[in-house]
């Protein structure tokens, strides 16, 4: 792949919003340079995607300027093969690197591996239209792994895959990606697609997840509060 496919992104963040129950992301105006999606998370109330920060560097430069003027606490998302690039064009803006090295992967997940979780883990599956949430219950009824996927037509996004840190090293997450995967391939879902934080780099690797490209999250510094004297 020589330059980002935008409709890709697009997708991923159809069913990112689908999977977070958010409202659908919106054009960013007038030039269209990406996509802006209201999230209303502390620290995290807006999340601008770019479309094409590489074919386009202005594009990049444009949108890294919105953010740091943003009156709301803006994150700027940038899928890129450049990733040099982009971190001189953000810290150009003022902006600050919140994340350097997250992956936007694909797989076809009608060849993904099937993996059942081990005794005492007991697997729970919940779907609610087009989202599922899988849960992994260890032996007192905790919570060891969770994870999501939104179904989007033929395409299927992985998120929020977290697993306890008691019950780490167990095979759970291959577990949980699988119950996944299976959920998603019943509801007619082909392609999975996901961000991998660095964490998750190597589990979804591990299971042929193959990376398309890096993706790089930066915001304006935050300044603190001044203290009343």
């Amino acid at each position: 792949m020589t330059k980002i496919d935008a409709e890709l992104v697009r997708r991923w963040l159809a069913g990112w919003t689908t999977a977070r129950s958010l409202p659908e992301a919106e054009p960013v105006e007038p030039a269209g340079d990406g996509l802006r999606s209201r999230c209303d998370q502390p620290g995290r109330e807006v999340e601008v995607f770019a479309l094409r920060a590489d074919e386009e560097p202005e594009s990049l430069a444009r949108l890294a300027a919105d953010v740091a003027a943003a009156r709301q606490i803006t994150w700027l998302t940038v899928p890129t093969l450049r990733p040099g690039t982009v971190e001189a064009a953000v810290g150009a803006a003022g902006l600050e690197l919140l994340h350097r090295s997250e992956w936007l992967m694909t797989t076809d997940l009608t060849d993904h591996p099937r993996h059942a979780p081990a005794a005492p883990y007991e697997r729970e599956v919940r779907t609610e239209g087009p989202v599922t949430v899988v849960s992994l219950h260890g032996p007192a009824g905790e919570v060891a792994v969770r994870g999501t996927v939104a179904v989007v037509g033929g395409d299927a996004i992985a998120d929020r895959i977290e697993t306890d840190a008691a019950h780490r090293r167990r095979g759970l997450g291959r577990a949980v990606m699988s119950a996944l995967a299976e959920a998603a391939v019943s509801q007619g879902a082909r392609t999975g697609l996901l961000i991998a934080s660095e964490e998750g780099q190597r589990l979804y690797s591990s299971l042929g997840w193959h990376r398309i490209a890096d993706v790089m999250i930066a915001r304006a510094p935050v300044v603190p509060p001044t203290r009343a004297r």
